[in-house]
Protein backbone atom coordinates (compact mmCIF):
# COMPACT_ATOMS: atom_id res chain seq x y z
CA UNK A 1 0.00 0.00 0.00
CA UNK A 2 0.72 3.65 -1.16
CA UNK A 3 -0.02 6.52 1.14
CA UNK A 4 1.20 10.31 0.24
CA UNK A 5 2.42 12.04 3.02
CA UNK A 6 1.61 15.75 3.55
CA UNK A 7 2.19 17.97 6.46
CA UNK A 8 1.91 21.77 6.79
CA UNK A 9 4.30 22.37 8.78
CA UNK A 10 7.17 21.63 5.80
CA UNK A 11 7.11 23.20 2.57
CA UNK A 12 4.66 22.83 -0.36
CA UNK A 13 6.20 20.87 -3.04
CA UNK A 14 7.64 22.96 -5.62
CA UNK A 15 7.48 20.67 -8.28
CA UNK A 16 5.27 17.48 -9.24
CA UNK A 17 6.33 15.42 -6.03
CA UNK A 18 5.39 14.81 -2.58
CA UNK A 19 6.40 15.76 0.85
CA UNK A 20 6.78 11.95 1.21
CA UNK A 21 5.77 8.39 0.77
CA UNK A 22 4.58 5.37 3.07
CA UNK A 23 5.38 2.24 1.20
CA UNK A 24 6.52 -1.22 2.22
CA UNK A 25 6.93 -0.48 5.90
CA UNK A 26 8.94 2.72 5.44
CA UNK A 27 8.90 6.32 5.25
CA UNK A 28 10.55 7.68 1.96
CA UNK A 29 10.96 11.43 2.20
CA UNK A 30 11.43 13.87 -1.54
CA UNK A 31 14.64 15.90 -1.12
CA UNK A 32 14.40 18.84 1.15
CA UNK A 33 16.11 22.17 1.09
CA UNK A 34 16.46 25.00 3.38
CA UNK A 35 12.96 26.58 2.51
CA UNK A 36 10.61 28.32 5.81
CA UNK A 37 7.54 26.54 5.15
CA UNK A 38 6.13 30.08 6.66
CA UNK A 39 7.36 32.36 3.91
CA UNK A 40 8.13 30.17 1.23
CA UNK A 41 11.75 31.67 0.86
CA UNK A 42 15.17 29.74 1.80
CA UNK A 43 16.57 30.58 4.82
CA UNK A 44 19.64 33.15 5.30
CA UNK A 45 22.60 32.01 7.33
CA UNK A 46 24.61 29.63 4.91
CA UNK A 47 24.94 25.93 5.10
CA UNK A 48 24.17 25.75 8.67
CA UNK A 49 21.10 27.76 8.90
CA UNK A 50 20.02 25.69 5.85
CA UNK A 51 20.64 22.12 7.11
CA UNK A 52 19.12 23.40 10.44
CA UNK A 53 15.92 24.12 8.74
CA UNK A 54 15.79 21.50 6.88
CA UNK A 55 16.65 18.88 9.31
CA UNK A 56 12.95 20.69 10.98
CA UNK A 57 11.56 20.03 7.70
CA UNK A 58 12.14 16.39 7.96
CA UNK A 59 11.27 16.16 11.19
CA UNK A 60 7.59 17.25 10.41
CA UNK A 61 7.30 14.85 7.42
CA UNK A 62 8.40 12.19 9.66
CA UNK A 63 6.15 12.65 11.78
CA UNK A 64 3.39 13.23 9.16
CA UNK A 65 4.18 9.62 8.73
CA UNK A 66 4.48 8.17 11.67
CA UNK A 67 8.21 7.68 12.28
CA UNK A 68 10.79 10.09 13.60
CA UNK A 69 14.93 10.61 13.84
CA UNK A 70 15.27 7.39 15.96
CA UNK A 71 13.97 5.08 12.75
CA UNK A 72 15.75 6.76 10.00
CA UNK A 73 17.51 3.88 8.42
CA UNK A 74 19.74 5.99 5.32
CA UNK A 75 19.94 9.60 4.26
CA UNK A 76 21.51 11.02 1.24
CA UNK A 77 22.88 14.61 1.26
CA UNK A 78 23.86 16.72 -1.39
CA UNK A 79 25.97 19.69 -1.05
CA UNK A 80 26.56 22.77 -3.86
CA UNK A 81 30.37 22.49 -2.00
CA UNK A 82 32.03 20.00 -0.44
CA UNK A 83 33.63 22.41 1.45
CA UNK A 84 31.10 22.61 3.86
CA UNK A 85 30.69 19.36 4.54
CA UNK A 86 31.92 20.23 8.51
CA UNK A 87 29.58 23.20 8.91
CA UNK A 88 26.77 20.37 7.58
CA UNK A 89 27.96 17.74 10.18
CA UNK A 90 27.97 20.04 13.26
CA UNK A 91 24.48 20.33 12.53
CA UNK A 92 23.04 16.95 11.14
CA UNK A 93 25.21 15.41 14.78
CA UNK A 94 22.99 17.49 16.83
CA UNK A 95 19.53 15.37 15.42
CA UNK A 96 21.74 11.98 15.33
CA UNK A 97 23.98 12.12 18.57
CA UNK A 98 24.32 8.74 18.39
CA UNK A 99 24.04 5.27 16.97
CA UNK A 100 23.34 7.85 13.33
CA UNK A 101 21.99 5.86 10.27
CA UNK A 102 23.77 5.00 7.38
CA UNK A 103 24.82 8.13 5.03
CA UNK A 104 25.90 9.38 1.66
CA UNK A 105 27.02 12.43 0.66
CA UNK A 106 28.21 14.53 -2.36
CA UNK A 107 28.68 17.47 -4.11
CA UNK A 108 26.62 18.26 -6.90
CA UNK A 109 27.28 21.15 -9.48
CA UNK A 110 23.71 22.68 -8.45
CA UNK A 111 20.86 22.64 -6.36
CA UNK A 112 17.57 23.91 -6.78
CA UNK A 113 16.05 27.51 -5.75
CA UNK A 114 19.89 28.52 -5.15
CA UNK A 115 20.27 25.92 -2.09
CA UNK A 116 23.56 24.60 -0.51
CA UNK A 117 22.33 21.48 0.86
CA UNK A 118 19.71 19.02 0.21
CA UNK A 119 19.05 15.91 2.06
CA UNK A 120 16.13 12.85 1.67
CA UNK A 121 15.71 10.23 4.18
CA UNK A 122 14.43 6.59 4.49
CA UNK A 123 12.75 5.64 7.65
CA UNK A 124 11.12 2.99 9.37
CA UNK A 125 7.48 3.70 9.80
CA UNK A 126 5.15 3.19 12.74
Amino acid sequence: MRKVVHTDRAPKAVGPYSQGICAGGYVFTSGQVGLDPATGKMVEGGTTAQARQIMENLRAILEAGKSDFSKVVKVTVYLSDINDFSAFNEVYSEYFPSDPPARSAFQVAALPLGAMVEIEMVALAG
